[in-house]
């Protein structure tokens, strides 16, 4: 079911949002060469105690994972792009890191997942990244009250082929509020003036994820971590946008 949000309830979300952000905003400065991938999941345990928040992954059961995930975070690393689970690895140096975070403030949820290279960058890492921004910035501009779920999609596929990337619709964005996954699904490539209307109270989760160099998706044994199948680099940009009667809402916009 969609549901739409009052501005006062959008207002009462942005502590979510803001939440979200400043913790990948920490999460990024602490990622470095020879930091562990546990070291990175509890130190968002921690912040999320300290604000008194709730995770949104920890007990998260869904059909497509083997749950409950048991960590707060998201860590995919080099060849894996959504949903990487956690576990005793050590960034290396030119290591590509993706962060997904999920949490709940007071009631509302907020999600948001960046992209980084740790120590020396490869030019390719770095456009790849570039490309997920790029993309996540074109559907956000077209994020507004009389477009459609396909104005969304389109402009992100638009993006994607562009840099001559192809694009998977297994997963994408979704509706965000007192859970973290609801209706509409938004997926990466559509056609544009099709899908579900966009009105002022929607709020969804926009997150354009590339790989390299195939569509296709690969599960690890832990039952989560989805890789590339062809074991190319990936990357993976999001944020929690709120519709308005005029300019989107990012409410998971980082400082900086």
């Amino acid at each position: 079911m969609i549901e739409l949000r009052t501005p006062a309830e959008i207002e009462q979300m942005r502590a979510a949002g803001e939440f979200v952000a400043s913790t990948l905003t920490a999460l990024k400065e602490r990622a470095a060469v020879g930091v562990n991938l546990l070291e990175l999941d509890a130190f968002a345990h921690e912040l999320i105690r300290e604000r008194g928040a709730e995770s949104c992954y920890i007990d998260y059961a869904p059909s497509f994972g083997r749950g409950p995930f048991g960590n707060v975070l998201c860590t995919s690393v080099n060849d894996a792009v959504l949903h990487g689970r956690p576990h005793d690895y050590r960034l290396r140096d030119g290591d590509l890191l993706s962060l997904d975070f999920a949490a709940s403030v007071d009631g509302w949820v907020s999600d948001s997942a960046v992209s980084l290279v740790v120590g020396r960058a490869d030019e390719a890492d770095l456009e790849l990244i570039a490309v997920t921004e790029r993309a996540l910035e074109a559907a956000i501009a077209v994020a507004r009250a009389g477009n459609k779920v396909g104005d969304i999609s389109h402009a992100i596929s638009t993006v994607a082929t562009e840099a001559g990337l192809s694009v998977n619709t297994e997963f994408g964005g979704h509706g965000v509020g007192r859970t973290m996954h609801g209706d509409p699904h938004i997926p990466n490539a559509g056609r544009p003036g099709r899908g579900y209307g966009l009105r002022p109270g929607l709020v969804i989760a926009i997150e354009p994820w590339f790989m390299h160099g195939t569509d296709q998706l690969v599960m690890d044994p832990d039952g989560w971590t989805l890789r590339s199948k062809d074991g190319s680099r990936t990357a993976h940009s999001e944020h929690t946008v709120a519709i308005t009667e005029g300019d989107p809402i990012v409410l998971t916009l980082r400082a900086g």
